[in-house]
């Protein structure tokens, strides 16, 4: 037998050229070369390795692209990747001008369905059933989702509706017990019950939902799945495949640390050592800051609850679960559910921090609207991964949040400048506000190399709501700053010649803004630039030519920031030089003014 068949493939109709007896040496090899690349080039490595048997499966029996497979968030999807046309290429992976670290319909005509958030290949994948048949189109249409992805709503409402129609449709469920944390829920129990052989035959809720339900089967024997998907690909009607794997399947470490290893960064491929970091000395992160001073408010007010969809570890709420579990609750992939589940412990007398990612929050925006600021309950949205995140890319960047809060009455929003800042106004907020608000912070760590994580007998300031505050005097012009962008506005100035034409403001409140600060500079200065870290229109900028518009100031005002377009994938560094919010491109603006 050949060793080295990933050499000759290229696409699935080379797979399918090959005897079946050869594809478990074909999935050795895949995971080697996912494990070579991603060791060195980072990336999200848990996820693919326990899906690629099934990835060698799927593309073996079924007839791709004409059949139509979506992946769902699409963590999983390298060995897709690299058996449709992408292998070479493939080290390119989540890399400015690269390919995309998700599925996406623009890179390849296997990628069925652009995904990157969670829950939504079920409908999809049903739309596209519907469709098929409307067209008279004798197609096969598989989803693929995992256990943490289909406790969510929008999976529900998918298998619904797929319930009571003729559809051509499989749902794949992966089963691995985790998403980027343990899963967790009454479903992941349920689904622990079926693996264990504890739940009863005519208990089966998918088969109650009118689906042809078969499994749970081993996920990592190749030919039991073939030969299942073979079986499933003559009955009609919607179906449904429960499947056992072992997320980080073939390294060692990554089966034995499933939260480290869903992207662990760069390590050693035989050994599967994370390279260590050098990080002493470095400034803390700021989803730290935030953990860890919830914890030490929390220890002073009982009142204090802590509330995130999934993202316990990366939000670092595992500090409030650890310290506090009776008051931190990790609700699953279900921000809507969040969102008002916090609101109703905030009509209570709760003081309810709920920490969702920038981008994910898009997910709950009704219920913001309608289930919190139209009832005014104080609930504290703490906003991490806002701003650029990086080589996630478009799916992920948190650059929306300003436009889409701005509109929203009743709601407070601020981004803090540092560490400090977020530290305050987050003691603030528990203190006791009259409306919710929003706070929002980038990914990565702050600014001051010398803050200690160990903040037990740091002194908090409260900061007064709608407060700007002048960082920086100068004689012409005011650059109007808001949140961690603002830092490389403080070091262009430090590198121009004309820096004594410039004030800096610091507006760490978006909303309300502070009117009376803006009068005095519009009163004073020829011109005004404003920067932010989301995109312009809509956002901090839009408020300030709003408020010269409304006030009929002529000062001439340019705006900096996310332009009207989705960014792509690259480090935070590449795409802040893209949008011309990187120190050089300020500095480079400020100079010719």
């Amino acid at each position: 037998m050949s060793k080295n068949l990933l050499k000759h493939i290229h696409n699935p109709t080379d797979l399918r050229k090959l005897d079946e007896q050869q594809l478990p040496q074909l999935a050795k090899e895949l995971r080697d070369f996912i494990i070579d690349i991603v060791s060195v080039k980072e990336g999200h490595l848990g996820a693919s390795l326990g899906v690629v048997e099934l990835t060698i499966a799927l593309h073996y029996v079924f007839n791709t692209p004409e059949d139509l497979l979506v992946w769902d968030v699409g963590h999983q999807a390298y060995g897709h990747k690299i058996l449709t046309e992408r292998k070479e290429k493939f080290d390119t992976n989540r890399q400015l001008g690269g390919i995309s670290g998700f599925p996406k319909r623009s890179e390849s005509v296997y990628d069925t369905f652009g995904v990157g958030h969670s829950s939504t290949s079920i409908s999809a994948a049903l739309g596209m059933a519907i469709a098929s048949q409307l067209k008279g189109e004798n197609k096969h249409h598989i989803a693929v989702i995992g256990d943490a992805s289909i406790a969510s709503g929008m999976a529900f409402e998918g298998l619904n509706h797929a319930g009571v129609t003729d559809a051509n449709l499989l749902v794949i469920l992966n089963d691995n017990a985790i998403g980027i944390d343990p899963s967790v829920g009454a479903l992941k129990n349920y689904l622990t019950s079926v693996k264990s052989g504890k739940n009863p035959k005519q208990n089966n809720m998918i088969k109650s939902l009118n689906f042809d339900y078969s499994g749970p089967i081993d996920g990592h024997d190749i030919q039991g799945l073939i030969k299942e998907l073979e079986r499933l690909k003559k009955v009609k009607g919607p179906k449904f495949l429960h499947i056992i794997t072992t997320k980080g399947k073939g390294l060692q470490q990554a089966e034995a640390d499933q939260v480290k290893y869903h992207a662990p960064g760069k390590f050693d491929k035989t050994t599967g050592e994370i390279h260590k970091k050098l990080e002493d000395h470095l400034p803390p992160k700021f989803q730290d800051v935030f953990g860890l001073t919830l914890v030490e408010l929390a220890k002073k007010n009982p009142k204090i609850i802590g509330i995130t969809p999934a993202m316990p570890s990366g939000s670092s709420m595992k500090f409030m679960m650890n310290a506090f579990p009776e008051r931190a609750f990790d609700v699953g992939i279900a921000e809507q559910h969040a969102v008002t589940l916090s609101a109703g412990m905030a009509t209570q007398g709760m003081v309810v921090f709920c920490n969702i990612y920038s981008t994910f929050l898009q997910r709950a925006y009704d219920q913001v609207i309608h289930d919190v600021a139209l009832q005014n309950l104080p609930v504290v949205f703490c906003l991490d991964r806002a701003g650029l995140v990086g080589e996630d890319g478009a799916t992920h960047h948190g650059v929306f949040d300003l436009a889409y809060l701005r509109c929203i009455p009743n709601l407070i929003i601020y981004a803090p400048k540092d560490e400090m800042a977020l530290r305050n106004i987050l003691y603030t907020a528990q203190l006791g506000l009259s409306n919710p608000i929003a706070i929002r912070y980038p990914r990565g760590r702050g600014k001051y190399k010398d803050f200690s994580l160990q903040i037990a007998d740091c002194r908090f300031d409260k900061i007064k709501i709608g407060k700007a505050h002048l960082i920086k005097e100068g004689n012409l012009f005011a650059i109007l700053s808001t949140g961690f962008i603002g830092n490389n506005v403080t070091l262009a100035l430090e590198n121009i010649d004309n820096a004594d034409d410039f004030a800096h403001y610091d507006f760490g409140f978006v909303k309300p803004l502070d009117e009376v600060m803006l009068h005095e500079i519009f009163a004073t200065y020829e011109a005004i630039i404003t920067i932010e870290d989301g995109i312009i229109k809509g956002g901090f900028g839009s408020a300030i030519v709003e408020f010269a518009f409304e006030n009929e100031y002529p000062t001439k005002i340019k705006t900096l920031g996310v332009p009207d377009v989705f960014i792509e994938q690259g480090t935070i560094d590449e795409l802040q030089q893209i949008c011309k919010i990187d120190v050089k491109s300020i500095e480079s603006l400020l100079a010719s003014f």
